[in-house]
């Protein structure tokens, strides 16, 4: 056993390779891919396949209990359904369901009943199975086959109150089962035309919700439809950022990324976004209702009334902007495949089909429109290219296909800084500092460097297509691989040092390694430029490789299903991988581990020195090839990549405990760097906080106005409650007035009612009098209608008479014509029986020619029979000749095989020297196989190439002219650009000008603060001189008080009095009395200007708040323009250069199909198996053309950066 073993830690991705994702496990959210199950949130849990047979996982289901999970896996060619439990620290495999009547179909959809007895699994449409087990007796409950209108997608479920009922949905279906002694009855009848469903959710016991791909939804009560409604196409709202950065910057659960950066809620899309059809991909139910998703990148919570059993809209969730996306608004039109609710209905979970997942709290808003939150952080979305780490900080690197390059900490699992750009990155290498990166893109090679919260590109080196790049051990050099040669540069001056022929490369500080495609693999001195050593095996193809510490050995891994050890220029060991591709190799920095990954997804972790044995510990984790693999520098943690996407990072234990120590603990370091313009925007923050502490004192002053209006208010109400009781006093007395009225007004009432009974008595008399009158002209009418009625009979009677004459009349008149028809009757049907006997004796004369042309074919096929019996007798007679000849050549083969035999005893002598040349026979059929191939690939390159120029020629017309468009369009939005750039320098001038008037402000105030003090200081005298002032007048009327006693004696009352003045009376005493009278009238009149000044501060700040809030937000819309402008303008002028680089190199390989030889000749195998030597001449000239070629546009390529235009489009992109 290897002495190693490794602990997931962390994963980054989320993979939609199943029909249901995601389901809860308690508040802990289940997530699924293809080789394995996540636990998400509090804890990490995986449940891996072990056998390398393993393919994919294709759904999932949690038991209501969350004590058990369903797979449907794929073990190779058999599908498997298998059951674990959760419970357990570890999940454990329970049992695995299998029938031998079922057709080998994987499940795409599977559902636990409420008890969890029940299993529901429904394979895939048109010819799909809903089956039902007794899980846990690994027991076939019921199956039954159930027919759709073509392909989709497919889902089942149990009903949450009834154990035995089963809903299946799918394209053209809707079907409810009930289970019962071994059988799934069908409950429902479909009317109507049958739609494709989509999804469903039970709602209660009796109706489920169903969502079509035309946007409808329907509720189906008891399997019949209740209630159906269309829903629309939704845009994403037109909202401004600012109302909710707070909520949606605490979405981001990375800091380091969001800070600074205003939150971008869904503007509408008018120019990329194409009206379509709504389609309900999702839904899900919780208490109140259930969420669907109509249209990508929007939710709806739907919720039952209270007045009338139907569902309305109540609240829309939309997904929000990637701010790191060069297309944000697209960003948040991701299709939602799956929407699941936490067991509380707290959360909920949605995932995309840009792989990404996003959480809404259910109680944060009761807002129409809200947005979701990323669940951690922006996912990859596409195959892994690059990975790599540094010394100085805990961070790794990666780049993808989907166009992003992202920075993680594997020490805190967050997402740092992200950038995503136009073109694919193909390859990353992290400088040791941490503080630049080097990403290989289709079209450039960028140094970009690593600021506090953005990267920025520094400079570009023309290197396309850049698959490999990496930093030496000192960061002083990089390489990259530039077609056939690598290029080592100097990462301080950025000079090309040294190139050297290769293609995939790690570097040291002065050896430096590389591997190539054709099975050599070279070791370099950087300090000459030269070989040192070299190890060639054609048969391999070298896709990995990695060096020890001390740079001693090379361990390679290729396509020849082997790890080798290299070192001294041979091959030391070779450990076969048993049927697997190793892709990538790496080693820790003790030496004593080898980490290889494989195009499974698994990851070996071996022992070292190596054995032959099968002696490693093998993890699966991805689920697709591991691109890239690195060991940090502590030796802690391995860091992998894959094409699925995902990043995981894993902690590397020895098997006895503990993690693998490495000499001392790393201190990694924390400097960051950071752009002066960003330092400019702090100290506009700053001034923006100063400005907001000033509003918050300016606040203060209103509140304290309020609490004085609050105490007036409440003196007001006191006022007015007097005054509310003075009138309910009025009223009490009104009302006693009309009570008084009142009982006037039943006085007069009574009268009223004897009035009116008089006059009552006198109607019904003069009524019967009136009465008695009518009745006597009712009788004389009787008599009259009697009259009448007399006549009227008599009438009747007589048309009667006149009737019955009439129809006597008409019938002889119709019996005369129907005389008449049954003599032109009998005249037809003589005429008819002359016809059929005319018919009779044509069919005579059909049958008779008939039978002769029988007749006659019967005398031809005899003839022809005649002939061949002879020409059967002919052939016998020429087999005998033939046996005749069989014989004597059995003759002749008695005789080779006597021959034979004398060979056989050569070919025992010449045995031995075939098998000394089989090897090299060997040798050179795989050479010959690799360049076959290799030519077959060219001769279809250069077919598609014909093809290419073809249509180029069509378009090239067109082209120009869009070429000479897109020029005019550059120097229009040129000049834009150089008037916005007018605009912001004269903007920041007025800025520059409010900064000055805002310092003399702070001046002014800071003086007017002082002169507060001082006058405060001259109220503190003033007030102990009145202190002494009241102790002198006490002491005088004391000392008067002794004086009146001496009224009686004169002089002692004077002398008395002389005292006193002597005492008491002085002449600085009135000067100061006239002083302070002056004092006085001063501060009077710097009190009132210190009011006025005040006055005129206030409405100067109120007045440079506002143009000042003014001119930012002029600022921040031009410079949004500014960015859009220059977007555009990136755009346009790389469709420009690659139509024209495209121009070029078709015009170049037209002029070398020209000189090439005919394809013809090189592709028949029989002339290259015939002549091997013409063969490789051959390949070889054609190698030497494809060389030419490539010189040729590497020249083309350097005159054109020569050229000023060139350059100036550089500057302009850049």
């Amino acid at each position: 056993d290897s002495s190693s073993c490794l602990f997931n830690l962390y994963k980054v991705d989320f993979f939609p390779n199943l029909n249901k994702k995601i389901e809860f496990h308690f508040e802990q959210i289940l997530l699924s891919r293809r080789e394995c199950v996540k636990v998400f949130l509090h804890q990490s849990n995986f449940l891996s396949k072990t056998d390398a047979g393993a393919a994919s996982l294709q759904a999932l289901a949690v038991s209501p209990n969350r004590r058990f999970l369903a797979l449907s896996e794929a073990a190779g060619e058999q599908p498997v359904l298998a059951v674990y439990e959760l419970t357990a620290e570890r999940a454990q495999r329970r049992r695995v369901l299998a029938a031998e009547e079922l057709p080998a179909r994987q499940a795409v959809s599977l559902a636990f009943s409420p008890d969890s007895r029940f299993l529901a699994a429904a394979t895939a449409p048109p010819e799909g199975h809903l089956t039902c087990w007794l899980w846990e007796k690994q027991q076939l409950a019921a199956t039954v086959r159930v027919q759709a209108a073509g392909d989709g997608p497919c889902q089942v479920s149990f009903n949450p109150q009834d154990n035995t009922q089963v809903c299946i949905t799918g394209n053209g279906f809707f079907k409810l089962f009930k289970y019962s002694e071994g059988y799934l009855k069908q409950m429902n009848l479909q009317r109507g035309e049958p739609e494709n469903y989509l999804c469903h959710a039970w709602l209660s016991e009796e109706e489920v919700i169903c969502g079509t791909d035309t946007g409808k939804l329907s509720l189906f009560e008891t399997g019949e439809l209740n209630w159906e409604t269309s829903l629309e196409y939704r845009k994403p709202p037109r909202e401004l950022g600012d109302t909710t950065t707070e909520e949606y910057e605490s979405l981001y659960a990375f800091p380091n990324c969001i800070s600074g950066v205003s939150s971008g809620l869904a503007f509408e899309d008018n120019g990329l976004q194409q009206h379509s059809l709504p389609q309900i991909s999702a839904v899900a139910a919780y208490s109140k209702g259930f969420a669907c998703s109509p249209s990508p990148g929007v939710v709806l919570l739907f919720e039952k009334t209270k007045e009338k059993e139907v569902y309305e809209e109540s609240q829309e969730v939309w997904l929000p902007q990637d701010l790191f996306s060069t297309e944000p608004k697209k960003s948040c039109r991701q299709d939602i495949t799956c929407i699941c609710f936490s067991p509380s209905e707290e959360t909920m979970v949605v995932s995309t089909n840009k792989n990404q997942l996003y959480m809404f709290s259910m109680f944060s808003t009761k807002l129409k429109t809200s947005h979701f939150a990323y669940m951690n952080f922006p996912l990859h979305s596409n195959s892994i290219t690059g990975l790599d780490m540094c010394i100085w900080k805990p961070i790794l690197a990666t780049c993808s296909l989907d166009r992003s390059v992202r920075i993680w900490n594997y020490k805190t699992n967050n997402l740092e800084l992200c950038k995503e750009y136009q073109e694919e990155a193909h390859t990353v290498s992290l400088h040791p500092t941490g503080l630049f990166c080097l990403v290989g893109f289709s079209d450039k090679l960028r140094f970009v460097s690593l600021l506090y919260e953005d990267m920025n590109v520094f400079k570009e080196f023309p290197v396309k297509k850049c698959r490999e790049c990496s930093f030496s051990n000192g960061g002083h050099l990089f390489a990259a691989v530039n077609g056939n040669v690598i290029q080592i540069y100097s990462s301080i001056t950025f000079e090309n040092i040294t190139n050297l022929k290769g293609h995939t490369g790690k570097v040291n500080d002065t050896k430096f390694v590389s591997c190539d495609t054709h099975g050599a693999v070279y070791e370099w001195n950087l300090l000459t430029g030269k070989k040192v050593s070299e190890c060639v095996l054609k048969t391999c193809i070298y896709s990995s490789i990695s060096l020890t510490y001390d740079a001693k050995i090379i361990f390679a891994v290729g396509s020849d299903q082997t790890l080798k050890e290299i070192s001294e220029s041979s091959i030391q060991h070779e450990v076969p991988a048993y049927d697997v591709v190793y892709t990538t190799v790496a080693v820790s920095r003790s030496g004593r581990l080898i980490f290889v990954g494989t195009s499974l997804g698994t990851i070996r972790a071996m022992k070292y020195p190596l054995t032959l044995k099968k002696d490693f510990t093998e993890y699966q984790a991805h689920a697709g090839a591991v691109t890239k693999m690195t060991v940090t520098s502590d030796d802690q943690f391995l860091l992998t990549a894959s094409e699925d996407g995902c990043v995981f990072i894993w902690k590397v234990h020895d098997k006895e405990g503990g993690g693998v120590k490495g000499e001392q603990e790393l201190e990694y370091a924390e400097e960051v760097l950071i752009m002066k313009s960003d330092i400019d925007e702090k100290a506009i923050l700053d001034l923006q906080i100063c400005v907001r502490d000033l509003q918050t004192e300016s606040d203060y002053e209103l509140r304290l106005k309020d609490m004085y209006c609050e105490g007036k208010i409440k003196s007001l109400e006191e006022n007015f409650t007097r005054e509310i009781d003075s009138l309910i006093t009025k009223h009490q007395i009104l009302k006693e007035e009309k009570e008084k009225q009142e009982l006037q007004h039943q006085v007069q009432l009574s009268e009223l009612m004897d009035k009116q009974a008089r006059e009552v008595q006198r109607l019904e008399s003069d009524s019967s009098q009136k009465l008695s009158m009518a009745n006597e002209k009712y009788q004389e009418l009787q008599v009259k209608s009697q009259k009448m009625e007399e006549e009227y009979e008599k009438q009747l009677h007589n048309l009667e008479e006149s009737k019955t004459r009439a129809l006597a009349e008409l019938k002889e008149y119709y019996e005369k014509k129907l005389k008449d028809k049954s003599v032109l009757l009998e005249e037809a049907k003589e005429k008819m029986r002359k016809q059929i006997e005319v018919q009779v004796e044509m069919e005579k004369q059909i049958y008779e020619e008939g039978d002769k042309e029988i007749l006659e074919l019967k005398d031809n096929y005899e003839r022809q029979l005649l002939k061949e019996k002879e020409s059967n007798m002919q052939l016998k007679g020429e087999i005998g000749v033939m046996n005749k000849r069989l014989s004597s050549l059995q003759k002749e083969l008695k005789d080779r095989n006597r021959d034979i035999e004398e060979m056989r005893l050569e070919q025992q002598k010449l045995q031995d020297i075939i098998k000394s040349l089989e090897k090299d026979i060997l040798a050179l059929k795989t050479d010959i196989k690799d360049r076959t191939e290799t030519v077959l690939e060219k001769e279809k390159h250069i077919y598609d190439l014909k093809i290419k120029n073809q249509e180029l020629q069509n378009f090239k017309f067109v082209l120009s002219y869009r070429i000479e468009e897109f020029k005019k369009l550059i120097e229009s939005r040129e000049n834009d650009i150089e008037t916005m750039k007018k605009q912001i320098s004269e903007m920041e001038e007025e800025l520059e000008q409010f900064r000055k008037e805002s310092i003399e402000l702070k001046l002014n105030i800071t003086r007017l603060q002082q002169k507060q003090k001082a006058t405060a200081h001259e109220v503190h005298r003033e007030m102990e001189k009145k202190q002494d002032m009241e102790t002198l007048i006490k002491r005088f009327k004391a000392d008067l008080h002794n004086c009146v006693s001496f009224i009686n004696d004169s002089r002692k009352m004077k002398d008395g009095i002389r005292e006193l003045y002597t005492k008491y009376v002085h002449q600085s005493d009135l000067v100061n009395a006239d002083l302070q009278q002056k004092y006085k009238e001063q501060q009077e009149y710097n009190e009132r200007n210190l009011a006025i000044l005040r006055k005129r501060m206030t409405k100067d700040k109120e007045m440079h708040h506002t143009a000042y809030m003014r001119i930012m937000q002029e600022n921040v819309s031009l410079i949004k323009e500014i960015n859009d402008l220059r977007q555009e303008l990136r755009v346009a002028n790389t469709q420009v250069h690659d139509l024209q680089s495209e121009l070029r190199l078709n015009k170049n390989k037209k002029a070398i199909q020209d000189t090439a030889p005919s394809s013809e000749i090189l592709s028949s195998p029989a002339v290259l198996r015939l002549n091997p030597e013409m063969e490789s001449e051959k390949i070889i000239e054609m190698q030497q053309l494809e060389i030419q070629y490539l010189r040729d546009q590497i020249q083309e390529k350097g005159q054109a950066l020569n050229c000023p235009d060139s350059a100036s489009f550089d500057q302009k992109s850049s």
